[in-house]
Parts: structure tokens; C-alpha cells; sequence
């Protein structure tokens, strides 16, 4: 259907519409319709059925309100009954107008044509809309979780249907569109309890390797902050291979999830002295360098 043909329909019907309430709402008309008495009698009728709209709306609200915060977050738990309360403003306003005799026919028309021109023109704000909902009934985040995702990492300010916000460890406002959470890997540190910490270092090629696992098993003892008393959650050391200046090594360590990055400084730094107490030498890469002089320099000397 061409754009022409869309918007002269929806230009056409709106119209209508709106001679409609024009008419209707014209003084004359307004007292001519008080005084007759079935009028009067469909005007009461019509401020209790409001009434009574009302109240169901409250009891489905309080329902929706229980039931969701048994299995949503409170953000998600918002996010819906925003959404039954704009249901119930449509609902009343369509009723509203029906019972004052409006061409309701005439408004769902225009509604109709006017949706398919917003949805060609809204095409991202819909996938972010959509994209939202999945979010908010998966739970895969709620406020305060540390997240990361397509390389942005922050913590949660607000889970809404179209975006979430997120504060940077830096302290800036970052705005992510829930499609590129639902598009890309989203990363949450704040799920579980516990977090593992893989700590690489090299020893050089000299050194008793038994020793050096020995020695490295020892670290998490030392650390403060290193879980050793839960079997779950045990540390671990691996050799990884040979590699350009030593022989890589790696020990495996558990903490409590606010303690992750803690925990790094203290494993390098106890890692470090209990090597050097063991004569363990940690190698790093080196340059050599000749000097050359003159007298190194060889001749070349060319025939022609």
C-alpha cells in the first residue's frame, strides 16, 4: 500500500472524527442532550460503569502486583502495571465516547492506519519495545548487578522496556537499547556468590617444577580473602606449557564475589614473595645488545 494512499485514509478518517465531536460537542447540542431523560438515565449509567471499571482495575492491578513480584523484579514488576494502567485509560476513553454516540468505527479506523505508518517509521523503537519484554521476564539482570555487554560494563541504574541505564566504575551514564542486550553476549558478575580468579605465571626452565607447584599450593593460605575450607570451591594449580622464556603456570582460586578484585592484588603479591623465599626464579623477557665499532664492522668491498 503506497504512503500517499496511507495517509489520505488516515487524514480522511481523523477528519470525520473530529466533525463528529465537533457537533456533538456544541453547546446547544450539550443542552439538548442533558434534557431529555434517557440521556440523563444513560449519563448515570455510564459514571457507575466507570465506577465499576475502576474498581476492577484496582483489584486486577493488586493481583498483577502480588502475583509478578513473586517472579519478576520490582523494576519489571513496574514496567507491567504501567502497561495494564495505559489498557484501562483506552478502554474508558473508547467507552466514554461510545456512549455519548462517537463513531468509534471511525476511531479504530484511523487508529489502525495511523499504526501501520508509525510502525514503517518505528521500526527500532518496536524492536527495543519487544527486546524489553524478554528481558524483564527472563531476569537476567535487576538493579545493582555489575554487567558487561558488547565491551560496556557498569552497574544497573534502571531496567526499562526500551533501554537500560548503567553507571561506568568511572561514574558515567551510559543508555544501552535493549535489542543490542538481546543481540549481543550480556555478561552478569552479580548472579552467583562465588567467583573464580585464573592467576598465569612462568618459572624459568631451571626450576624443580614439583617445587614450584608445591610452593604455588601454598599461595591461597596465605590470601585473606581466598575461600579454603569449602571443598566446592577448592584452588587449583596447573602447568600450562612451555612457553618463549618459561614455563607457564597457573593457580586456580575462589573468593566472594565482592572480593573478586581484592583478592587479584593479594594473590600477585603473596605469589610473588613465596617464590622468592623459595629461591624460585620468575623470568621475563629480555633484549640483548651489541654494540658494534669500527673495528667489528667487516668490510664489504664490491668488483665491477
Amino acid at each position: 500500500m503506497p504512503t500517499t494512499n496511507i495517509t489520505e485514509g488516515a487524514m480522511n478518517v481523523a477528519n470525520e472524527t473530529v466533525n463528529q465531536m465537533q457537533n456533538f460537542f456544541h453547546v446547544n447540542e450539550i443542552v439538548n442532550y442533558v434534557k431529555e431523560p434517557e440521556h440523563v438515565v444513560k449519563f448515570a449509567t455510564g459514571l457507575i460503569a466507570i465506577l465499576i471499571f475502576w474498581l476492577v482495575y484496582r483489584l486486577i492491578r493488586m493481583i498483577i502486583k502480588k502475583g509478578a513480584s513473586k517472579k519478576l523484579e520490582p523494576q519489571a514488576v513496574k514496567s507491567v502495571t504501567k502497561v495494564v494502567a495505559y489498557i484501562f485509560y483506552v478502554l474508558i476513553v473508547m467507552y466514554v465516547l461510545g456512549l455519548f454516540g462517537i463513531n468509534l468505527s471511525a476511531i479504530w479506523g484511523a487508529m489502525g492506519i495511523a499504526g501501520v505508518a508509525i510502525g514503517f517509521a518505528a521500526q527500532t523503537t518496536i524492536s527495543n519495545l519487544i527486546s524489553g519484554v524478554f528481558i524483564v521476564t527472563e531476569k537476567t539482570m535487576k538493579i545493582g548487578d555489575f554487567i558487561e555487554v558488547d565491551g560496556v560494563s557498569g552497574t544497573v541504574d534502571k531496567v526499562g522496556l526500551l533501554s537500560i541505564k548503567i553507571h561506568t566504575v568511572d561514574n558515567q551514564l551510559i543508555r544501552i537499547p535493549s535489542s543490542a542486550i538481546i543481540n549481543t553476549k550480556l555478561k552478569n558478575y552479580s548472579t552467583f556468590d562465588y567467583r573464580r580468579y585464573a592467576f598465569e605465571v612462568s618459572v624459568d626452565y631451571a626450576t624443580d617444577l614439583d617445587k614450584a607447584v608445591e610452593v604455588l599450593n601454598s599461595v591461597p593460605a596465605r590470601c585473606k580473602l581466598a575461600i579454603t575450607d569449602n571443598p566446592d570451591y577448592a584452588s587449583k594449580v596447573l602447568v600450562t606449557g612451555c612457553e618463549d622464556s618459561g614455563i607457564g603456570m597457573m593457580l586456580i582460586v575462589w573468593t566472594e564475589r565482592p572480593n573478586f578484585f581484592d583478592l587479584k592484588t593479594e594473590v600477585c603479591i603473596q605469589t610473588v614473595k613465596a617464590f622468592n623465599e623459595a629461591g624460585i626464579n620468575i623470568p621475563y623477557n629480555r633484549v640483548d645488545v651489541s654494540v658494534l665499532t669500527d673495528k667489528t664492522i667487516p668490510s664489504l668491498s664490491f668488483k665491477s
